[in-house]
């Protein structure tokens, strides 16, 4: 009987009763209430985007190496504060590991240990706790852009330039007159490259570079070097004739070379006082400004046959003639 409120179910629980609702906004509302936003489509499951994304992941680890054991990441790391250069070769590797460079990892072939060289940067790695991985050839090939690295290569921080008047202060604690060689317009680093290796060979202090429109320190000058940019500073300077200007008066001469000059290097009086030499592109010599700056220019006497000499021949050429006069039996003549 209706109403009976004995019969079973008869009775209604409190709070049961939904009551009533105003419109539908609010059952709508609530129906999505804690959904949030939809999701992209590559975080969907079972997405094909979300698929790719997946796959894409999978791959990465495998080009960069990270997802094998022994195996050596790329040369920049999510957990690189800066980015790192990639020294190659066993003399340039070698020559970073004596100067005390702060080497992050040593990138090591199979069967480059065996050379003299590589024992010796593996004794000092393992003495500083520095890692070591062993990769294959090809990927060392990746690693320095098919640079010849000999089975062995270390990365480093970028190159830490000196400030100009820093060449001086070498040359006044090693009791000599200063001799620093300036690059003017000079891009190609295998050319800075051999510049730095006539220098050390020769005795002068530094490089000085302008900061643009000019070759930096990078793998192929260390590679090129044999590792004598370990040995001689290279500074940076905003504007070169201002940094040219400064060195003459701390006391220094500027000389340039350049192919049209009367006097030649080996008649240079003024290789004995403290000396800039300026080197300019082979293409476009001294610029106009740079030669205004020179106290004096000289030339090396070439065949006519010969229309010019590459930079870095004409720099080591003037070194060697500025050591000759310096040290006189030291350099043959």
């Amino acid at each position: 009987m209706a109403g009976n409120s004995k019969r079973r179910g008869a009775v209604r629980r409190d709070g049961s009763k939904k009551g009533m609702q105003v419109g539908s906004g609010g059952q709508r509302r609530r129906s999505l209430e804690g959904r949030g936003p939809t999701p992209k489509a590559e975080e969907r499951t079972g997405h094909p985007a979300a698929r790719r994304k997946a796959a894409a992941e999978r791959r990465e680890p495998a080009r960069g190496g990270g997802s094998r054991a022994g195996r050596a990441p790329g040369p920049r790391t999510a957990d690189t504060a800066a980015p790192q250069e990639i020294i190659a070769g066993r003399n340039a590797v070698t020559e970073a590991v004596r100067s005390g460079l702060p080497v992050a990892r040593v990138y090591l072939a199979s069967g480059a240990a065996g050379d003299d060289r590589v024992a010796e940067v593996l004794r000092t790695a393992t003495a500083l706790g520095t890692p070591m991985l062993e990769v294959s050839r090809s990927e060392l090939d990746r690693l320095t852009d098919g640079a010849v690295h000999q089975g062995v290569a270390v990365e480093v921080p970028p190159y830490d330039y000196a400030d100009p008047a820093d060449l001086l202060s070498r040359a006044e604690r090693a009791g000599h007159p200063p001799l620093v060689v300036a690059l003017d317009g000079v891009t190609d680093p295998h050319n800075l490259g051999a510049v730095l290796r006539s220098a050390a060979a020769f005795g002068a202090d530094g490089v000085l570079l302008p900061e643009r429109r000019s070759a930096g320190v990078n793998a192929t000058v260390w590679k090129v070097s044999a590792g004598a940019a370990a040995r001689v500073p290279v500074a940076r300077a905003t504007n070169l004739v201002r940094a040219l200007e400064q060195l003459k008066t701390a006391g220094c001469f500027v000389v340039g070379l350049d192919g049209e000059a009367l006097l030649t290097v080996a008649d240079l009086e003024l290789a004995t006082e403290p000396l800039v030499l300026v080197t300019g592109s082979e293409g476009k010599g001294l610029s106009r400004l740079v030669r205004e700056t020179c106290d004096t220019v000289v030339s090396v006497p070439i065949a006519g046959a010969v229309d010019s000499l590459n930079a870095a021949v004409a720099t080591g050429i003037a070194l060697y003639e500025v050591a000759r006069h310096r040290r006189p039996g030291a350099v043959a003549p």
